[in-house]
């Protein structure tokens, strides 16, 4: 791969200012198709979801699917959006192999819904406000596997595999307005965006947004211009990019690469680009089509959608609150700073430590859980923490039986051990592992005198006053009772039986 010229983020920023425009194709979760009635179950042998419809064979006719419609509705009334009261279809025209019908059925000039907003906050707390274009309804393409090259691209590849199975699925696209005004922060702008528009997606309940699934996926749009002036320029669009981060790496690394090429007296070719998850590349992919260049017309075999208002009114009732006042909210009752929330979000922890606040544990204990051991251990197993075998419910089982004694934090992660390696609820694990504190006195007295009478110069010690001291002993008995005493008992224990005052 050609090594690519780049100047410094500080360099590029000195001279010039980037302008942004993002597309996020977001996947809905219904269970047919766009247009017709095909399966859109993941994991199917190849080709075993298509018909003639969603194949695009002669004679064929497509009809809406009525879930989609209303998911499109739902997303752009979330985004502040104007709902059109009348819109259609129409037929983008272009030949590649995974296009079985040689055109995309989309919306072109009459989007479903338009002229909408999305604040989005940064990591220091400051809000943002994107412009909405557009957000539309099409549908997704097929699969293309290209075999025999080095890089699992078409470029020197021996032949390709294709796999309609995704054609066909339900696509809702949402465009940005040209992002102006960020200017450094314009790669975090990207990757906080991004990252709100996901937790709306996943609220509306209309996908579940996994990007590392293709359920949720970025065309990255940027141009540089010279400081202080107006016009927009020639932009590179960074196509299909799959996590945050990477958002966040692709405009970066163009910012950079605009900046190079126009302070050496070239110019930008507006074409897509390839995003290089290794080393936060891109690479040149084509020369970008204009609009013109797709012959858009309308398509012939739908009918216009024309939402009815007490519908779509309908509809605005039922949408949920908004995520990021949802955690402004949640961050208040909690008494956390932006950075604590910031880092609950990142880890994927909100809707958890909810859950599990609203199962009965307090919000500290909840946190606690979820954001350390929990946090480690998948981790460790390299999953979302979501993907842990282990319910809010049973973390704020956990969470009580500490509260009310019966598990110190020690004996409290063995259980958890328990409940993820698969043992049974949080009350069968202690039962089956013996967990239990040690409460009974006659017990802990027993322990604190054989702790006493094996260390004495450490009891001598105590008794000259030097309290402090006690935590050995304190240490002895928990050794001892293979860390199932309540140690603040245990300390009170030995100061009593020293005659010294806590």
């Amino acid at each position: 791969m050609t090594v690519t010229e780049l100047v410094s983020y500080e360099d590029a920023l000195a001279t010039f200012d980037p302008v942004m425009g993002l597309e996020v194709h977001v996947e809905l979760g219904t269970k047919t198709k766009m247009f017709c009635g095909c399966s859109t179950t993941l994991g199917a042998d190849a080709n075993s979801q298509t018909c003639p419809t969603c194949l695009g064979l002669p004679g064929s006719l497509p009809v809406v699917n009525a879930i989609g419609v209303e998911s499109a509705v739902k997303i752009g009334l979330a985004l502040n959006c104007s709902i059109a009261e009348w819109c259609r279809f129409a037929r983008k025209n272009y030949f590649y192999p995974d296009m079985p019908k040689n055109f995309q059925t989309s919306q072109y000039d009459e989007p479903i819904a338009f002229d909408g907003y999305l604040d989005v906050q940064l990591e220091d707390g400051e809000v943002f406000r994107v412009q909405i274009e557009r957000a539309h309804m099409e549908e997704d393409t097929g699969k293309s596997t290209h075999v025999g090259g080095a890089t699992g691209r078409i470029h020197g590849a021996s032949h390709s595999l294709l796999d309609y199975n995704r054609a066909g699925i339900p696509l809702i696209e949402i465009v940005t307005k040209p992002i102006e005004g960020a200017g450094e922060r314009a790669p975090e702008v990207a990757k906080a965006y991004v990252a709100e528009l996901r937790e709306l997606i996943k609220a509306l309940g209309v996908s579940e947004a996994r990007m590392e699934q293709g359920q949720m996926r970025c065309d990255v749009n940027l141009s540089l211009r010279p400081n202080g002036t107006e016009k927009l320029g020639t932009r590179s669009e960074t196509k299909n990019v799959n996590s945050l981060r990477s958002v966040e790496r692709a405009a970066r690394f163009e910012i950079q690469r605009h900046a190079a090429v126009l302070s050496s007296g070239g110019s930008i070719v507006q074409e897509t680009r390839h995003f290089h998850e290794e080393d936060g590349s891109t690479t040149a992919g084509r020369i970008k089509d204009n609009a013109e260049d797709y012959r858009y017309f309308p398509e012939p075999d739908l009918v216009p959608v024309a939402p009815e208002r007490a519908w779509v009114e309908e509809l605005r009732a039922t949408l949920p609150e908004l995520p990021r006042l949802r955690r402004n909210r949640l961050r208040e009752e909690w008494g956390i700073s932006e950075h604590d929330m910031q880092s609950i979000l990142n880890a994927g922890a909100v809707d958890l430590i909810t859950a599990t606040v609203d199962a009965g544990a307090d919000s500290a204990s909840a946190r606690k859980w979820w954001m350390g051991e929990l946090a480690r251990r998948a981790n460790e197993d390299g999953v979302d923490l979501a993907a842990l075998p282990i319910t809010p419910e049973q973390v704020a089982r956990v969470t009580a039986l500490v509260t009310e004694g019966s598990l110190n934090d020690k004996l409290a992660r063995q259980t958890i051990e328990g409940v993820l390696a698969g043992e049974g609820d949080p009350d069968t694990v202690v039962e089956n592992r013996g967990l239990k504190v040690v409460s009974d006195e006659g017990a802990l007295g027993t322990a604190v005198d054989e702790a006493i009478a094996g260390n004495a110069a450490i009891a001598d010690k105590i008794r000259g006053g030097k309290v402090a001291a006690a935590g050995a002993l304190v240490g002895a008995v928990m050794k001892a009772t293979r860390g199932q005493a309540d140690a603040a008992r245990v300390r009170e224990l030995i100061l009593e039986k020293l005659g010294v005052e806590g």
